[in-house]
């Protein structure tokens, strides 16, 4: 496991690079029961072990969750299923994710495809395409990567534009599907699994057993 908020000093100016490449802002406006809190209100970067074989990859922030918190899947509803799930499959070290110095840790790396939060969780292509290149350097930070979990299509899709930088692939020939992993060109397995959010949790599109079967079989490839 890795401590998420220590970093060794060449990883922390790598991450700084990051956080001050993000040139877009995000906002959104305080919850009643969060008029205490100061929200981060800004570009949300990835956070985990730098050195892991695997990255989480989802939608965007939370508006009241990163958002707020200003970590990805942290003090929002899809952040306790999605750590209830890790924690069960042994790749975290607690089943919650609530603050950024919750003493959290994680087998991975985790981020997500737009840094900042889209009005009703539908960033548009030009959202995506901004953010592109701010995902790219995250992931290009991340020498032993081996293998990447989109979480929803968003996720899943944003790492095959990633590949098609400096591959000639087809999105046609990677169908998301949740559960199914490809082998792309550049040596890197790609998992697709259904987003945790309340509606497909709530819907049982997706259970915790489904979850927590799919991420032991994962932990078991890394």
């Amino acid at each position: 496991m890795y401590e998420i908020s220590q970093f060794s000093d060449k990883n922390s100016t790598r991450k700084k690079k990051i956080i001050h490449g993000l040139g877009l802002l995000g906002k959104a406006c305080s919850r009643k029961s969060y008029m205490d809190w100061d929200y981060w209100g800004k570009p949300v970067p990835g956070y985990g072990d730098p050195n892991s074989n695997l990255l989480i990859l989802g939608l965007a922030p939370a508006a009241h969750g990163g958002n707020r918190t200003g970590r990805v899947f942290t003090g929002d509803k899809s952040a306790d299923f999605l750590f209830k799930c890790l924690h069960a499959a042994g790749m975290a070290n607690q089943a919650d994710s609530t603050s950024r110095d919750d003493g959290l840790t994680l087998d991975g790396f985790m981020s997500v495809a737009v840094k900042c939060v889209p009005p009703g969780d539908k960033p548009t292509a030009q959202e995506r395409n901004n953010c592109a290149k701010h995902l790219a350097s995250e992931i290009e930070c991340l020498p032993n990567l081996k293998i990447v979990l989109g979480l929803g299509k968003i996720g899943f899709e944003s790492f095959l534009h990633f590949t098609r930088k400096s591959h000639d692939i087809k999105m046609k020939d990677y169908p998301f599907k949740h559960g199914v992993g490809y082998n792309l060109p550049n040596g890197i397995a790609l998992y697709g699994a259904y987003h945790p959010s309340p509606r497909n949790v709530n819907t049982k599109t997706i259970t915790f057993d489904m979850m927590v079967k799919f991420l032991k079989k994962l932990k078991n490839e890394i």
